[in-house]
């Protein structure tokens, strides 16, 4: 049987890192087993679902490297369809129409709250011929309350339930809109999905869901249930808790190669591997190896994995990434410049927005300095400073070694460690005192550059 499995989010807002986490899994399974990974966009929340965010859907998943092998499926396309298999079900016998009215039900469902009872729809037009006329019926299923629903799950294992725990679905509202329930079974079903992949919130959905499918005599798919992502409090991984979803990661200048390598290990293990290619986890991943317990978000070790990545990166292709987060234009002696000293920034960054805060040293000389710049501006570290302008200029080439040489001289001379004069010339440089070697920024900056930032520090704490 070739594998087909789907990733179906809802449009309502930008993709939450769980589902980011989903989709992975959903595309490791179907490339690991030679299959099909298909994308299905569930909009018929129209008042909630936008244009905007299902392109948001696409560009993130693109950003993350998750391709689809077919045409997505955009559920609301799909209306027809759905209704027509909600009508066949009544035809054959397998539903019912049910003209209950909304005051009726909330009585019920008081009454039921009341003496402690959870509410379930009492069947009251099941077996009757009720219409009433001025009432829309819904069109809900004959769902087998004897007996037991079993769904032997990949990753849960086997769960049961007594059929008497589920309800009479609705499956055609009074509207005539489908109902989520239904418009999942009968798009999976078309799309001949093998395999559903998909949160452990979804579980108690299955076992209605399967009604659906025994009620059509239609094939029941295998069920992969994963565990949800806490929080570091335990909670559900959302905004409070300073970003939930895949594109607050991006903005926040984390590489696509990091955050995936990471929602991979939440939850998932290969032995005490860290770093996982994709390649490796393509041919790695089982959903046998999905824990059943929930995972923590742990920002500290996707920072610690975020810089691995930017190390490993080659330095054009972080110039690229890091362009977009430098909000000026720059020429081209400046991409030069920044692309030189790639080496010294990227193994101070753990993100992408640190990179492009590092590399704005190499863009312009500081509009301000730092206040800890203020120690190095005493009229001893000025005079250091005049002395470290007379080295520039007498060295040719000006390259980092010699330069580092002919100050350390300087530093036994005066009698002062060269830390001192160092982060003076950072902070005459920089306008911080976190950089790279000053000395190779003094060489990619060239003489003049240089000597221009030095001068303007000394002239500003003159």
């Amino acid at each position: 049987m070739s594998v087909r499995v789907r990733f179906a989010p809802s449009p309502t807002g930008s993709l939450h890192i769980g589902s980011a986490r989903t989709a992975l899994f959903n595309w490791l399974f179907a490339r690991h087993h030679g299959g099909k990974f298909l994308l299905r966009i569930e909009d018929t929340d129209s008042l909630r679902s936008t244009t905007e965010n299902t392109k948001s859907i696409f560009e993130i998943l693109k950003w993350l490297k998750i391709d689809w092998d077919e045409e997505p499926v955009i559920q609301s396309n799909r209306l027809e369809r759905h209704k027509e298999v909600a009508n066949n079900l009544l035809k054959n016998g397998a539903a019912y129409h049910c003209y209950c009215s909304q005051e009726e039900l909330a009585t019920k469902k008081e009454r039921a709250v009341k003496s402690g009872k959870s509410y379930q729809y009492d069947r009251t037009c099941r077996n009757s011929n009720r219409k009433i006329d001025g009432i829309n019926p819904v069109i809900r299923l004959k769902t087998e309350y004897s007996g037991n629903t079993t769904v032997d799950d990949i990753v849960q294992g086997e769960v049961t339930i007594h059929n008497s725990q589920l309800d009479d679905l609705i499956l055609l509202r009074s509207d005539g809109t489908p109902t989520y329930m239904l418009s999942v079974v009968v798009d999976d079903h078309d799309m001949e999905i093998t395999h559903v992949i998909r949160g452990d919130d979804h579980l108690t959905n299955t076992f209605k869901q399967i009604q659906i499918y025994n009620a059509c005599h239609w094939n029941v798919p295998k069920f992969g249930h994963i565990p949800l992502i806490y929080g570091p409090d335990g909670a559900k991984l959302s905004k409070r808790h300073g970003a939930a979803s895949a594109d607050d990661y991006r903005d926040l200048g984390y590489l696509p190669e990091a955050l995936s390598n990471y929602i991979l290990r939440l939850g998932w293990s290969h032995g005490d591997d860290e770093i996982i290619s994709r390649e490796q986890a393509i041919e790695w991943f089982t959903l046998e190896n999905v824990g059943k317990s929930p995972s923590r978000f742990d920002t500290p070790k996707l920072r610690s994995l975020n810089s691995h990545y930017i190390m490993e990166a080659s330095n054009e292709s972080l110039l690229e990434r890091t362009l977009p987060f430098i909000r000026c234009e720059i020429s081209e002696i400046q991409r030069s410049r920044i692309l030189r000293g790639m080496n010294g920034i990227k193994s101070r960054a753990k993100t992408v927005i640190e990179l492009a805060d590092l590399a704005s040293i190499y863009i312009a000389a500081p509009s301000n300095f730092d206040d800890s710049c203020t120690k190095y501006s005493t009229k001893q570290h000025i005079e250091l400073l005049l002395d470290v302008i007379s080295i520039i200029e007498s060295t040719t080439p000006l390259l980092e070694e010699p330069l580092c040489e002919y100050v350390k001289e300087l530093a036994k001379k005066k009698n002062v460690k060269l830390i001192e004069i160092a982060q003076a010339i950072r902070g005459a440089l920089c306008g911080k005192l976190v950089s790279p070697s000053v000395f190779e920024i003094i060489e990619i900056l060239g003489m003049e550059e240089s000597i221009s930032r030095i001068k303007r520090f000394v002239d500003y704490f003159k």
